[in-house]
């Protein structure tokens, strides 16, 4: 159960407490997929789809040393979503070892965004 909970918190790590935005596009494409985060259903293939479309979006915009870790996001929503809500298949993926890999980008990601953008992603809530 404890490894389902961290799959929802690397998905949903968007969920944070904003304050102002001081970086351009980045920022501002980083704000909105927090926004779209913070009642994000994981269990939802529609809310898949919208956090999906997010995170693309801000890799666009992204630094180019953060380019390759939200890329690693992606495929990682990508096959939650794939999952379809199935429990079984969740689990496994978060027993996979993709985990240390989407941690090490998340933590990139995160701390860029504090440094950046003044968006503090380690306060997350859960769904």
């Amino acid at each position: 159960m404890r490894k389902l909970a961290a799959l929802a918190a690397v998905v949903t790590m968007s969920v944070g407490a904003l304050t102002a935005c001081s970086g351009g596009n980045y920022c501002d494409d980083l704000k909105s997929y927090v926004n779209t985060g913070k009642n994000l259903d994981t269990k939802k293939a529609g809310d898949l789809d919208k956090i999906l479309t997010e995170s693309k979006k801000v890799k666009s915009s992204a630094p180019k040393d953060l380019k390759d870790d939200w890329q690693v996001l992606i495929d990682y929503i990508g096959k939650v979503k794939d999952a379809n809500g199935d429990t079984t298949k969740l689990a496994e993926l978060a027993k996979s070892g993709d985990m240390s890999k989407i941690q090490t980008a998340q933590e990139a990601i995160t701390k860029q965004a504090k440094d950046s953008c003044k968006i503090d992603m380690n306060s997350t809530g859960s769904n």
